[in-house]
């Protein structure tokens, strides 16, 4: 019998064991490249496509080392051993999700802590002494000042979809954990991006870091099937109406810049008798994850969110990504349509595109380093529009300004 290929990587047998039951057969690129180094103890700046496996890329191997190093009390009795820090919510539960499936057979705990829910089954987790701890940032500190969380002991410390840390205005919350976390310690830190201002974070954690970048920053999949249409912003919801028709569209994530969109246009939707609902920071945790289940069985077919969830929403089949409305970050686009086409599947990504929007589309193409193909194909196309983005139109234009934009604040609680 041929030998599985995560066998390479010399995994327990528990570990593997759970591998091969959920069913992976060939590590990714950022699998094979990372999994070694963090096994060797290294510290980790990693740079890879979204949905190209990063979670499996720090859990798998931090399991491991927790695993081969973990104290004679088999019933994990002490110290928070390992500590992830993520931006979202959702990413937080994933994440947690991830290490329960893959660490399955072993003794090792795992719990998450996040806001927008009532602290007290999480003060009860923390009571049991996991041996993992996931968490963002804003309820961690709430936690830690509450003297219900001890991180003297953290060993392996990973910093999840680091720069949308920094985006959201976390990196205060994060400066504050992580000097309460042991100057030695092996550092991990994953992204599908990495700005400069990221590096240099980086800089003041990590020590002589092994650089992974599977990819090129901002890269996009070969997988996606990118197009832009231009449309008057009168025009959107009945351009996004006839889309919604065609017969290979499954199941759709429709991206809005603002809370408010987002409800307005989910209802709409549902009005009109399309299965919708919609998922922001305003909701209760609780209306989050009853959406987003919905979407992930098929009870739901169109799920508008906020960029919130760019990052926070792994659900296979996403056959489309819709960008009701172009994102004021270029990065954002990036990881918006990279919900789709995730594991080696493919998908489409459409973006509308009105007027007001051409600056905001440059951004996105000078990003990617790659113009969007226009799909001028459908009612609603205005010309005029398509005209301004033009090679010379392009070149007379304002250049880009995203990042005047600058990061979001008071995203705490998010």
């Amino acid at each position: 019998m041929n030998p599985h290929p995560f066998e390479k990587f010399q995994l327990s047998k528990s570990i593997l064991r759970a591998v091969i039951a959920e069913g992976y057969h060939e590590p990714t690129p950022v699998q094979h490249a990372a999994i070694p180094e963090v096994l060797a103890g290294r510290d980790i700046m990693a740079t890879a496509q979204t949905g190209t496996g990063k979670t499996a890329a720090f859990a798998l191997p931090m399991l491991e080392r927790l695993h081969v190093k973990a104290p004679g009390n088999s019933e994990g009795a002490g110290p928070i051993r390992a500590l992830v820090l993520t931006p979202t919510r959702e990413l937080a539960l994933q994440v947690e999700e991830s290490l329960r499936v893959y660490g399955r057979h072993l003794s090792l705990r795992s719990a998450v802590v996040l806001g927008g829910v009532s602290m007290d089954s999480q003060v009860k987790a923390l009571r049991r002494n996991p041996d993992i701890l996931v968490a963002t940032p804003g309820r961690l500190l709430d936690l830690m000042q509450q003297g219900r969380v001890r991180l003297d002991k953290v060993e392996i410390l990973v910093l999840d979809e680091a720069d949308r840390m920094l985006d959201m205005g976390f990196i205060q919350d994060v400066r504050r954990i992580v000097s309460k976390v042991p100057a030695r310690r092996q550092t991990l830190f994953f992204s599908a991006t990495m700005s400069t201002e990221i590096v240099a974070l980086a800089g003041d954690m990590l020590n002589n870091p092994a650089r992974i970048e599977t990819t090129r920053p901002a890269s996009v999949s070969r997988s996606i099937d990118q197009k832009v249409l231009f449309v008057d912003h009168a025009n959107k919801r009945s351009l996004l109406a006839e889309i919604l028709k065609g017969k290979d569209v499954r199941r759709v994530l429709v991206f809005t810049r603002t809370k408010h969109r987002a409800d307005r246009l989910s209802r709409h939707l549902s009005d009109s008798g399309v299965s919708a609902d919609a998922i922001h920071s305003n909701k209760s945790q609780g209306a989050r994850q009853r959406a987003l289940a919905a979407f992930d069985c098929g009870k739901v077919m169109v799920l508008v969110a906020t960029d919130l969830m760019a990052r926070g929403i792994d659900v296979e089949g996403i056959s489309h990504v819709i960008n009701y409305e172009l994102p004021n970050d270029p990065e954002s686009y990036v990881h918006r349509i990279g919900r789709t086409a995730r594991a080696g599947a493919v998908g489409t990504a459409l973006s509308f595109c009105d007027a007001s929007e051409i600056v905001m589309l440059q951004g996105i193409e000078k990003l990617t380093c790659s113009p969007l193909v226009a799909d001028e194909d459908h009612g609603f196309h205005s010309a005029t529009i398509a005209s301004l983005h033009s090679p010379r139109a392009g070149a007379a234009a304002k250049p880009p300004q995203w990042r005047s934009f600058g990061p979001r604040r008071n995203a705490r609680f998010r």
